[in-house]
């Protein structure tokens, strides 16, 4: 089985400036391992932007790790910002300087432009229904801006990349966005409801968790295999989830319907 670091990819519309969704606490290794990210010169970063999916730490806590002297541009909502910086002593490290940290607030449905015109990338946020963050429970109510999914849409192509990787189950807004993408990377946390019960590991099913099961009669593989996209990518997967191991019949499944599992390394052109 390949081993596989926490969810987090990079885009680029010209191969210059680089949009990460979700800053995952094993952010270092990851720009280490990818060339595009590297620094170009002193105090530099290709990283033009970081987009956040929700609160959860796997994917913010890295953003912490980003706390050098290049500006940093993060784009979230408005309870995704409070719910990272409001009581957190540590996010003090991002504002040694006046613009350490711009935070670029989202707008659900509305399509902006990523970065300069130069960089060819448009982005929609969707509401995608999910759960708080495990650290903001009990402190205040969900809203539906607590869980977004991205459309990306180069303009030059007109072709466009869905980012999910975390949905409870259907809705027509979430199969329209995902008829229209090119490629889909799709929420693959869970195979079955009861993955975690079974392995006695838990005592939540996927669905208490906001998270749509892959197999099945109705689960999200069924409804991946429809889609015309040229690549539907699984992401966010558990390290219950059998669909890791090569040559497990879950595996297999998922491969027979045109499905791939995301691993790190993996590079595609739209």
């Amino acid at each position: 089985m390949r081993a596989r670091t926490q969810e987090s990819i990079a885009v680029s519309g010209d191969g210059e400036s680089w949009f990460l969704i979700n800053a995952s606490p094993e952010i270092r290794a990851q720009i280490e391992a990818f060339p595009g990210l590297w620094p170009r010169a002193k105090r530099h970063s290709p990283i033009a932007g970081i987009l956040f999916t929700n609160g959860d730490l796997d994917h913010c806590l890295g953003l912490l790790s980003l706390r050098e002297s290049h500006p940093l541009v993060a784009h979230a909502t408005a309870s995704m910002r409070d719910g990272f910086r409001q009581g957190n002593v540590l996010y003090r490290t991002l504002e040694r300087f006046a613009g350490q940290i711009d935070w670029q607030l989202v707008t659900l449905g509305e399509e902006r432009a990523l970065g300069n015109d130069g960089t060819g990338l448009r982005v929609t946020a969707l509401p995608i229904v999910g759960n708080l963050p495990l650290h903001l429970k009990g402190l205040r109510d969900a809203v539906p801006e607590d869980n977004v999914g991205y459309v990306i849409r180069d303009e030059r192509t007109g072709k466009k990349l869905a980012y999910l990787s975390g949905v409870a189950g259907p809705s027509p807004e979430l199969e329209r966005v995902c008829t229209e993408a090119d490629v889909v990377f799709f929420d693959g946390t869970f195979w079955t409801s009861d993955e975690l019960i079974a392995a006695g590991l838990g005592t939540r099913r996927a669905e208490d968790m906001s998270h749509w099961p892959i197999s099945g009669a109705g689960g999200s593989l069924q409804f991946l295999s429809r889609l015309p996209a040229k690549r539907k990518i699984f992401i966010h997967v558990n390290n219950t989830n059998p669909i890791l191991r090569e040559g497990s019949a879950a595996r297999a499944e998922v491969e027979r319907s045109g499905v791939e599992v995301a691993a790190d390394g993996l590079e595609l052109e739209l």
